[in-house]
């Protein structure tokens, strides 16, 4: 996917009514600021964005009090105003209100380009910006098909989608998809940009707290634990304890959320079993703000994803120097993984046996887990974040 042309035209400043020459507002609209790797991204671009000159606002649906992340400094919050209580109700229903609020919020504060991030958030800035003179760019953060939204949403997008003035898509096959398949055409290719060194935030929580200090640790890191297919790893840990009695499985993130009527945590632990040992061995932290001690702390790294957009945990593991095992899913990890060079890669089809292998042969091979982590740490200059904030800023620049 390419950028459309356009000239290069810089953000131009305004002057307030007492003469101060003001700077071009631009909003970021997504639905919360809770732990994820959209919520990251969006933070990372708001904050290159005030650092180039802009003023900054970042528009939710959901309240502060759900935030995990801080602001980028001089970047300003603002919360949609919630809907009457029997419009709340409503759910989807109410959908056109939350557009109609959108739309106050952005012409009060003079925004001149807005992003949508995700589905919803998008289509709903798309219809707010209707006859308003903002610019608006769209960004999709999964493979569309392989979460698809409810369908008067799919509908939504395909309508609303080709009236962007820019898309920016994570991986190729993305863009061919929302061509192909919502008359999307102005697109520029965005990976996600590696974070390293990673910062510690509260909750500090620490691998040494949770395991001895000699014991193997497989580790994988995530909130959506289905997504994640954390549930395949349970087989495949289990087998694997029986020639590695001290290893332990490590899942960051994963939350006690309901998952189909179980939280997250519990249902991983009834997929596993009752065996006593195995359980403690299987380490549910919870939301973690340290992560860069448990990417030093893993023996492997595991992603056994059913889908992915562009996973952030997988490049900040690899950037860590951790050797990686992933999921050959449709996007994402074949992105950052060359199969056996920086990394493993295993087909969509793959058996338990064959992840039972592929790890039982690293936990093995010291020589050979160190040779795909160092390759794994290329990573920290292919997606380095001052390469991509240039890519970034110069496609915004025709837009302002």
């Amino acid at each position: 996917p390419t950028c459309r042309e356009g000239p290069s035209v810089p953000a131009v400043a305004r002057p307030q009514g007492d003469g101060v020459m003001a700077a071009p507002r631009i909003a970021f609209c997504i639905d919360s600021l809770k732990l994820g790797g959209a919520e990251r991204v969006l933070l990372r671009w708001a904050g290159w964005c005030q650092q180039a000159g802009w003023s900054v606002v970042v528009i939710t649906r959901q309240p502060p009090q759900r935030d995990v992340y801080p602001l980028p400094a001089g970047v300003r919050r603002l919360q949609e105003p919630p809907l009457p209580c029997p419009l709340d109700r409503l759910g989807w229903l109410g959908f056109p209100w939350r557009v109609l609020r959108l739309r106050v919020l952005l012409q009060q504060h003079q925004c001149r380009l807005a992003v949508g991030i995700t589905t919803l958030p998008a289509v709903k800035l798309l219809l707010a910006c209707i006859g308003l003179p903002v610019r608006c760019v769209v960004s999709e953060r999964n493979y569309p098909p392989a979460k698809p939204p409810l369908l008067p949403w799919r509908c939504l997008r395909r309508l609303t989608y080709p009236w962007a003035d820019l898309h920016l898509v994570q991986t190729q096959r993305t863009g061919a998809w929302l061509q192909r398949h919502c008359g999307v055409r102005r697109q520029l290719l965005m990976p996600n940009p590696v974070q390293w060194p990673l910062p510690d935030r509260a909750p500090r929580v620490v691998p040494e707290a949770w395991l001895p200090p000699d014991a193997p640790l497989l580790l994988g890191a995530g909130t959506k634990a289905r997504q994640k297919g954390f549930d395949r790893l349970m087989p495949v840990f289990a087998a694997l304890s029986t020639t590695h009695p001290q290893l332990h499985l490590a899942l960051p993130g994963v939350p006690e959320a309901l998952y189909q009527g179980l939280d997250q945590q519990h249902w991983l632990r009834t997929i596993l079993g009752p065996d006593e040992t195995l359980q403690k061995r299987l380490l549910l932290p919870g939301m973690v703000g340290s992560m860069a001690s448990w990417y030093a702390r893993a023996t492997v790294f595991v992603l056994p994803s059913r889908f992915e957009g562009f996973p952030n945990v997988l490049l900040e593991a690899m950037a860590a120097g951790c050797a990686c095992v992933a999921s050959d899913c449709l996007t994402g990890p074949s992105e950052l993984i060359e199969h056996g060079v920086n990394g493993l890669l295993m087909p969509r089809e793959a058996s338990t046996s064959d992840w039972l292998s592929a790890i039982d042969q690293l936990l093995a091979d010291g020589s050979r887990r160190r040779d795909l982590a160092d390759a794994a740490m290329a990573v920290r200059e292919r997606f380095a974040p001052e390469r991509l904030r240039h890519d970034f800023l110069e496609a915004r620049r025709p837009l302002s």
